[in-house]
């Protein structure tokens, strides 16, 4: 094995630059992947922008798709040249967070054992993903096999963007006949819109403004697309729900716009799941809000992870219940991944996700 790996590199605000890094040493509880596809995520965007603070040198990327090249000694039951995946939250599974059920707010070995964010370590608190090899902490509790026949495109998604966006139509309590709003069909919002159908609802309005991306949003399940650029969303959706509201809404941008057409839809005792990563200080309008006394429920949800939670994505996408290939739109190799950045960040040329092709 080489010495050194091509690694992409957050510099400075407005940098990420690829560069030649060590390839990761591994401790007993930890193990060593090749990647083989990774992508580059909106929150990565965040962190190129300067909206999210890392530390300049920190290597980036949250989702990898890869083959086991060396494992921890305390690592049981996973084999070197093993096709695997990894979550992007990596938690530890043994602090109080994680067994009172926030495994993503992961604190380790803090006294309370909670920490906001604490599970997502790739790309925010350790180096990440969009290079040649990964260490993967935890990895007993975090690696997930991938089943023969599955390519890396179909399950390229189940690290970040299908979890993320499952979790949005979990929080909600989406039940079964229920009607979701789904505001932004960006790789979230359009997994969302699939987790809403897989969850049973009646009736799924999808909100953006591209009429590609609602078009997409079609074949994830939706039965309603709206133009926010040319209709005005919230009297549409109350007009199609006879004045009611809908039962869920969910907001998978970060945008205070968005956040508040996503409370104004929602029925009296209605739920608003928040997927979208916020930049700026939000705003609760008061009458949207009923004043505090609309029994309206705000939930937020960074994804879950873990191989048991990756194990159940790549089922559904093995049973052919659902298939997110169609998402990759893009492909770049690792080394022009500056110019992947750039497309990707000014959504050019209709781009949803983009494939990494690493090795």
């Amino acid at each position: 094995m080489p010495a050194m790996m091509k690694a992409a590199v957050f510099v400075e605000p407005g940098r990420i630059e690829i560069d030649d890094r060590p390839i990761p040493d591994i401790g007993p509880n930890d193990a060593l992947i090749r990647v083989t596809t990774t992508t580059i995520c909106g929150t990565d965007v965040h962190i190129l922008k300067g909206e999210y603070p890392v530390e300049k040198g920190l290597i980036v990327g949250h989702e990898p798709v890869g083959v086991i090249e060396k494992l921890g000694a305390n690592v049981q039951g996973y084999h070197e040249g093993q096709r695997v995946i990894a979550g992007a939250i990596c938690p530890s599974f043994t602090s109080y967070a994680c067994q009172d059920g926030c495994s993503a707010q992961d604190g380790g070995h803090h006294a309370h054992g909670y920490k906001p964010m604490g599970g997502w370590r790739f790309g925010n608190t350790i180096d990440g993903a969009q290079a040649e090899y990964l260490r993967v902490p935890h990895a007993q509790a975090n690696l997930s096999p991938v089943p023969d026949g599955l390519t890396d495109d179909q399950v390229l998604m189940c690290p970040d963007i299908m979890s993320t966006g499952f979790a949005g139509a979990e929080s909600a309590n989406i039940k079964i006949g229920d009607s979701v709003a789904v505001f932004a069909q960006g790789p979230i919002g359009l997994c969302a819109t699939a987790g809403a159908r897989l969850r049973g609802a009646g009736l799924i309005i999808a909100v953006d403004g591209v009429d590609e991306r609602l078009e997409m949003a079609r074949k994830m399940g939706a039965d309603v697309t709206l133009n926010f650029r040319k209709v005005d969303v919230v009297a549409e959706i109350l007009k199609l729900t006879g004045g009611r509201g809908v039962d869920a809404s969910i907001e998978a941008l970060g945008l205070q716009q968005t956040f508040e057409q996503a409370l104004r839809v929602i029925k009296p005792g209605g739920t608003l799941s928040s997927l979208g990563v916020y930049s700026e200080s939000l705003t609760i309008p008061l009458d949207a809000f009923c004043a505090g006394l609309g029994d309206h429920r705000i939930v937020t949800s960074l994804c879950p992870g873990g191989k048991e939670r990756m194990r159940r994505l790549m089922q559904i996408i093995d049973s052919g219940r659902l298939d997110l290939g169609p998402m990759v739109t893009h492909r770049y190799p690792l080394e022009k991944i500056v110019d992947a950045y750039d497309l990707f960040s000014h959504q050019r040329d209709g781009v949803l996700k983009i494939a990494l092709e690493v090795s």
